[in-house]
């Protein structure tokens, strides 16, 4: 159902790690670990001009807010009329709903790509795959290893079944009985992951609007409970999911950082301007405004 976005990432999955295993050899784990996140940094980058439209968009939703409220009270009676009023300004402003939708789609559509190939290397239990697909068959073992995964031949689906960080092989979960390898990688990695979302949580609330302030059952949400799920769901993820989730994670960190920076300096960028419009436009201390009849005539 998904195989246009499946075979995709497992291509881009494929490509870093043939370049990585081509350096470090075709059986080093390291090479899957840095496959996984360098995909992550490929992804990303490629939703790059998505997610600064996204912040873009959002600061100019707030700087109309003050409009916004102004045809509230307006239109304090007629809710149609404020809904068709409040979309004309932002139409006329180049606020599209679409911008701030694409990113999060694209990034959700990713991770259930990612995280659908990653298990589709261990087929031995009807496990890992998405709640709307078809229940697969198991496979033995011995099928499962002589069997592709989309761009991934069978000697790189052994590969992968022998790939390990730190002595945690890649395909294992804390589900079960899992070896202390497994548990001190994946436990770190859940921690590391609940603590970038709840930064990156705290971020995004300090820029929020004054209205969307208002929402604390929202703001608990994503400051608390996301992060208390990937505590929580994490030990039901493979190690190479949980190593995706951490990159992920960091990367919007980061990014969200740096883009913030930049539409703020371009908001400081055009208020400086404005000034310096009206400075220039406006009439000097003593001087009498002309009318545009006498500027017609003094042209003359």
């Amino acid at each position: 159902m998904l195989d246009v976005v499946y075979y995709p990432v497992s291509a881009v999955l494929w490509l870093w790690h043939t370049a990585f295993a081509a350096l470090l050899g075709s059986t080093s784990g390291l090479a899957w670990v840095l496959a996984v996140v360098f995909l992550v940094a490929t992804l990303r980058a490629a939703m790059y001009p998505l997610f600064l439209k996204q912040v873009r968009t959002q600061a100019v939703v707030k700087r109309l807010q003050p409009q916004i409220e102004a045809l509230r009270k307006r239109y304090p009676d007629d809710r149609q009329r404020q809904t068709v009023e409040i979309q004309k300004l932002q139409r006329d402003n180049g606020v599209g709903l679409l911008a701030g939708c694409l990113p999060l789609l694209g990034q959700g559509l990713v991770f259930l790509a990612l995280f659908h190939v990653l298990r589709s290397f261990d087929r031995t239990a009807a496990v890992g795959h998405l709640p709307f697909q078809a229940t697969p068959t198991p496979m033995t073992p011995e099928q499962n290893a002589q069997t592709p995964n989309y761009v991934f031949d069978a000697a790189d689906v052994q590969s992968f079944l022998h790939a390990d960080l730190f002595g945690a092989p890649l395909s294992a979960t804390l589900a079960g009985s899992p070896s202390a390898a497994v548990a001190a990688v994946a436990g770190t990695l859940m921690l590391v992951a609940a603590i970038a979302t709840h930064f990156t949580a705290r971020a995004t609330i300090a820029r929020q609007d004054p209205t969307a302030a208002q929402l604390p059952m929202l703001n608990t949400l994503t400051l608390w409970v996301f992060p208390a799920g990937a505590l929580i769901g994490g030990a039901l993820l493979p190690v190479a999911i949980l190593l995706y989730w951490v990159s992920n994670n960091a990367w919007t960190l980061a990014q969200q950082h740096l883009v913030h920076r930049r539409v703020d300096a371009e908001a400081r960028a055009k208020a400086e301007a404005s000034a310096v419009t009206r400075e220039h436009t406006a009439p000097k201390p003593g001087v009498k405004p002309q009318t545009g009849a006498k500027t017609r005539r003094g042209r003359r």
